[in-house]
């Protein structure tokens, strides 16, 4: 038998079961660790990579915690000659100490009834962390004893130096610690010793030294001896995840079932696609945090005025083109005329448009420019599934209806270029600008329109998803933009907003900031609108506010 680990620390009490978090207690009694198919595939891969350094990079709920804890459980029990190891658990809460410790009290006492193995109980007891300053604190601490003379600690917090660990060190969410860099580098220092080292973590942004360790071991600075797995969200639901969850629950597990719970742990993350994509596909943000504070947001949407969404089928695209241009045209004269007709015949007129044709929303931001240099949103329209020629004839619809037409900022972009070029075409280049929507263009954009929130010269419609569109505002390497990117969805790509409404007003902005001067606007060739404005003007209703 091998010698006793010399002690951390006197031993203050016993941890009942009671005092365990509840994701331990509610493990069934008739759990049997060793069964197999308990651990799903990634697990088991993961638990049976050999190498000194093993760094996990994973989507949440994916279970390697709960792997982790069972594969360290027999490592701890085993004899040295067996490749058994004192193991040791830092994570970044003092709950999930208790927790791992708890998984492993539960595996090894099922464990222990199969096989005459001597466990001792939970023990809570004071860790002396020694600083490099020869300062001393106190960090709560708890262990296993197993009879193969090794042990399982699990601290509550990371201490100053792991130096004096040997064994199996564990970082669970090794990203989030305090300072990450510190305790990779001190954790580093374990292998001189014949130690292991144990990274796991979902990511927090692409500057944390968490990525950038699983970068360098991915280009091989860290030797043949340092290994890298990637895990998302959807690898577990596609190993079981769901079915596991309705095991431990006493559920059953169903098709529809599993379609809403995937669902429904996707949508929670609201607008924050960045975060959701961080957090369950394991693609790390270059930025961090919504740029664009909720209370401004709040206050650029005073009152409750039309969101029209025009969402049409899949077979709506067969219909002879007479047919959906008269459909379209009949929801247009309903919908959209009376609230065009409500417009200030006196004020200044200009919108957005980001182009969308399946997965996102089209979305137009009609905006006047009052007295005081505001800009007041009076309606949107959202159009989802919506043909190209019936989005131009929507478009244009607006456009030649809007009073004092002065401009409007398209997204040319991909496949919004046809429409935003033949827009140009119709009511002439000096007024359809055509927005190549990249991160040059962002970078000095976007700080502008979020400065219209801060002055409090914009008002928006008040509707949750027009908000959850200006939240989805993140700052990537100090540009703020909307990231378009998104994860890879179970059954139903269009239940996610990306940020349209967003990228569509910043459009508006920038046509309110680059209005043609009349003379300009008159002179140039190929706008048949021209002569109109040129009327207007010779009847004094558009001279206010042109250059």
């Amino acid at each position: 038998m091998n010698t006793p680990l010399k002690p951390l620390g006197d031993t203050i009490r016993s941890v009942s079961w009671e005092e365990l978090p509840a994701s331990v207690r509610e493990i069934p009694e008739n759990f049997d660790p060793l069964a197999e198919g308990v651990l799903m595939k990634h697990q088991r891969e993961w638990v049976s990579i050999k190498a000194k350094i093993k760094l996990c990079a994973k989507g949440r709920r994916t279970g390697i915690t709960f792997a982790e804890a069972l594969e360290k459980s027999i490592r701890a029990a085993s004899r040295k000659e067996a490749g058994g190891s004192n193991v040791f658990y830092i994570p970044d809460a003092k709950e999930k100490g208790l927790e791992f410790i708890g998984y492993c009290a539960r595996f090894l006492r099922n464990i222990a009834e199969a096989q005459s193995m001597g466990i001792s109980s939970i023990e809570e007891f004071i860790f002396d962390d020694q600083k490099e300053n020869g300062e001393t604190r106190k960090i709560t601490a708890w262990r296993i004893r197993l009879a193969s003379g090794f042990q399982i600690v699990a601290l509550s917090s990371r201490p100053a130096s792991l130096r004096g660990l040997q064994g199996i060190v564990i970082i669970d969410e090794a990203a989030f610690h305090q300072d990450v860099q510190a305790v990779l580098d001190a954790a580093t220092a374990l292998l001189i010793w014949g130690g292991e080292l144990v990274l796991i973590s979902s990511h927090n942004t692409k500057k944390n030294p968490f990525y950038q360790m699983q970068e360098d071991i991915l280009a091989g600075r860290y030797g043949e001896n340092a290994v890298v797995m990637i895990i998302t969200f959807d690898d577990a639901v596609a190993n079981g995840l769901y079915e596991r969850v309705c095991m431990m629950n006493g559920e059953v597990a169903t098709e529809e079932g599993k379609k809403t719970w995937y669902n429904d742990i996707r949508k929670a993350y609201g607008p924050r696609v960045g975060a959701m994509r961080e957090e369950l596909d394991a693609i790390p943000r270059d930025g961090s945090g919504s740029r664009l504070p909720a209370i401004w947001i709040d206050q650029a949407m005073p009152e409750v005025r039309p969101v029209f969404s025009l969402t049409l089928s899949d077979d709506f695209t067969n219909m002879p083109e007479p047919d959906r241009r008269a459909y379209v045209q009949d929801w247009l004269d309903k919908e959209i005329l009376p609230e065009l007709e409500k417009l200030d015949k006196n004020l200044r007129h200009v919108a957005g448009h980001d182009f969308a044709r399946h997965r996102d929303f089209s979305h137009l931001t009609p905006a006047e420019i009052d007295q005081n240099l505001n800009r007041n949103v009076p309606f949107v329209i959202e159009m989802h599934k919506v043909p190209t020629r019936q989005q131009e004839q929507i478009i244009w619809f607006v456009f030649r209806r809007l009073p004092n037409f002065s401009g409007a900022s398209m997204d040319a972009t991909g496949s919004g270029e046809t429409i935003a070029e033949y827009s140009a075409d119709e009511f002439g280049h000096d007024l359809i600008h055509q927005i190549k929507i990249n991160r040059a263009w962002y970078g000095q954009w976007m700080t502008k329109y979020i400065q219209a929130f801060e002055d409090g010269v914009l008002t928006l419609p008040r509707d949750a998803n027009l908000e959850a569109d200006h939240r989805a505002i993140e700052e990537y390497d100090g540009i703020p933009m909307v990231n378009k990117a998104r994860s890879q969805d179970l059954k139903e790509p269009d239940l996610f907003r990306h940020g349209d409404g967003a990228s569509s007003g910043c459009l508006m902005w920038h046509a309110s900031l680059n209005m043609p001067s009349i003379d300009t606007h008159i002179l140039s060739k190929g706008s048949r609108t021209a002569s109109k404005l040129l009327r207007g003007y010779r009847s004094g209703q558009l001279t206010r506010g042109f250059r």
